[in-house]
């Protein structure tokens, strides 16, 4: 059986991870795996090399991918629909698994509509996949943001400033929310609960009236505040698979504060800093049970299917069920309940 693999979309800490657990799992079996380089531009434009066990040697502890990676659509134009089907037929290609996101996940469902043997490994730091519980790379993107927030304490405290910290998170807030409430944020603001600018303001005072005078937010860069329905942006470009690129909550919310309470305000970009650097021990173990029971399914003939953990138990579920609900693209949004956790700590 002839493995290709690529990793998609953003990378994350933890892809290492699956890829070697990926090759060593098709090794016992007898598998050859091919790795295509760069996401799906790999195989428009075919860019491959063999994986053996020496190839993934020694790449567990790193971050970021040994494929590279890309945010190629190959469905955005109708002619590489052709080609791509041409090119997996070329490269002698059995089996296409795709370790990434929804947009990843999705090609992967529409290739299997095309009689390909597919098998997705889901990643995004975000935690937004629907059909998993989590998703590797989360929990280390949650210890970047915590860290960061422990740092800021100190700075903010000494400086009576207020520090509003701008998370990754497009539709969903798990990042924010658990960074949030294990760094100790003043206030979380996330994508699924809309925010008043004033009452925000008001938090404030109400801290610092009480003689704490520093206050930290912990905000999602898809958070809105209640009287707009667009996101916040900092510019109209779009990636290949049409989603806007985000940033500049941050910044506005600092404008906002520091105009309507007179407190100096800060905003910290952690942007890129929370999917780079090595996966955390949780990670790497997530990563590499995905990877092994990935190559378990091509062995066992289970084809257009998503590896997912349910609990403690890594599962396998259509690949639909991933990325669609209702025949519409759907997101794992925050379990409120950790909201309600956050909010008794709250000013």
């Amino acid at each position: 059986m002839r493995i290709g693999i690529l990793t998609g979309g953003g990378d994350c800490p933890g892809l290492n991870a699956v890829l070697r657990a990926v090759v060593r799992r098709a090794d016992k079996y007898g598998f050859h795996v091919t790795g295509i380089r760069d996401g799906w531009k790999g195989l428009l434009e075919p860019d491959t090399y063999h994986l053996d066990a020496e190839a993934v040697s020694g790449i567990l502890h790193l971050g970021g991918t040994i494929l590279g990676t890309s945010r190629t659509n190959p469905f955005a134009k109708p002619e590489n629909e052709k080609k791509l089907l041409e090119n997996i037929k070329l490269l002698d290609l059995e089996v296409i698994m795709g370790v990434g996101g929804d947009d990843t996940l999705g090609v992967l469902n529409k290739l299997s509509g095309h009689g390909i043997k597919t098998i997705g490994i889901p990643k995004t730091i975000d935690n937004d996949l629907m059909g998993t519980d989590f998703t590797f790379g989360f929990y280390t993107a949650v210890d970047r943001v915590t860290a960061a927030i422990d740092n800021l304490h100190s700075t903010s405290e000494a400086h009576h400033r207020v520090m509003v910290v701008e998370i990754m998170g497009r539709h969903a807030g798990w990042i924010t929310a658990f960074g949030g409430l294990a760094g100790g944020a003043d206030l979380i603001l996330v994508p699924e609960k809309k925010f008043k600018i004033e009452e925000v303001c008001e938090s404030i005072k109400r801290r610092f009236a009480k003689g704490r005078k520093f206050f930290i937010i912990a905000a999602s860069e898809g958070a809105k505040p209640d009287e707009s329905e667009a996101l916040i942006t900092k510019t109209t470009k779009r990636d290949a698979f049409g989603n806007v690129m985000l940033g500049g909550i941050g910044e506005m919310l600092a404008e906002k504060i520091e105009e309507k309470t007179g407190f100096e305000t800060r905003h910290v970009v952690l942007g890129h800093l929370q999917r780079g650097g090595s996966p955390s021990a949780y990670d790497r173990i997530l990563g590499t049970r995905y990877g092994i029971k990935a190559a378990d399914l091509v062995h066992e003939g289970k084809f257009g299917r998503m590896v997912a953990l349910h609990g403690t138990e890594i599962v396998d579920i259509p690949l639909s069920e991933g990325v669609m609900a209702g025949g519409e693209k759907q997101y794992k949004l925050l379990d409120m309940a950790y909201m309600e956790l956050a909010e008794t700590f709250f000013a």
